[in-house]
């Protein structure tokens, strides 16, 4: 892939940048694909939790980004995004929850709003290329900043399973904490958590107890109820347990509760 004539036309890219194994290979990729390219990684907080930000911006680095940015979206996410979801009780086709769909918007305008700052003519996202969070990526970014180019690697490149990627990176002693034996890809963020690999993959299977993080088996569970008491002003969580917290911290207190 190294060796194939490299593309032009695009100076500086901001990539949706998450530390994942697709991310990191899509660093490499760019550089290699696209002539004397500068790649800006940039990795939205939407409360995906601590543990999946510490060290990314020297990830991102050793893997050939520039720079790093990390913004705190967190407290914006849950007022304007998540509350009111809940409050139209917006539910897809009449079935399927949201909750890593309606990060998407924020995250495409903060990419966008970084692309701007750092003067990038370009944006990257890892979607795959059958799926509708490309869509959701690319209405925004057409939406918000229709001169910028899209860059979707999963439409363009010649990797097509997670082997291949490992593969990838593992040839460019890139290192990354995905591994063949790490079976489940998670989303995450302050609302929600969605998991697939493994034997989630046939709907007929049981999910094993290796699945839960956020929550555990319902057999597993306390037996003993809790009374929780919340005030709730235009729509929104002002008090948990007659405490004043933010709209993100009352989300985090009822989680820990929970």
């Amino acid at each position: 892939m190294s060796n194939a004539v490299k593309k032009t036309g695009v100076k500086k890219v901001v990539l949706a940048y998450s530390g994942g194994l697709d991310t990191s290979a899509i660093i490499p990729w760019l550089k290699e694909t696209y002539d004397d390219c500068e790649i800006i990684a940039f990795c939205a907080d939407v409360g995906q939790g601590e543990e999946e930000l510490v060290g990314l911006t020297e990830k991102a680095l050793a893997s050939g980004a520039s720079e790093c940015h990390i913004v705190d979206l967190k407290e914006e996410f849950v007022k304007d995004y998540i509350y009111p979801t809940i409050a139209t009780g917006a539910i897809y086709e009449g079935t399927y929850l949201l909750g890593t769909s309606m990060a998407r918007p924020i995250i495409a305008k903060a990419q966008v709003e970084v692309a701007r700052k750092v003067g990038a003519d370009a944006v990257c996202h890892g979607c795959t290329g059958k799926g509708n969070d490309q869509v959701r990526f690319e209405g925004c970014f057409a939406a918000l900043a229709p001169d910028l180019k899209v860059i979707a690697p999963w439409r363009e490149w010649e990797m097509r399973s997670r082997e291949d990627l490992l593969a990838y990176l593992a040839e460019r002693d890139i290192k990354t904490s995905a591994s063949a034996t790490k079976i489940y890809s998670r989303d995450a963020n302050a609302w929600h958590i969605s998991h697939e690999g493994g034997e989630l993959e046939d709907p007929w299977n049981e999910p094993s107890k290796g699945v839960w993080t956020l929550t555990v088996a319902p057999e597993d569970a306390p037996n003993e109820p809790e009374y929780v008491s919340l005030a709730v002003k235009h729509g929104r969580v002002t008090h948990v347990n007659e405490e004043a917290l933010s709209p993100y911290a009352a989300l985090m207190k009822l989680n820990d509760i929970a």
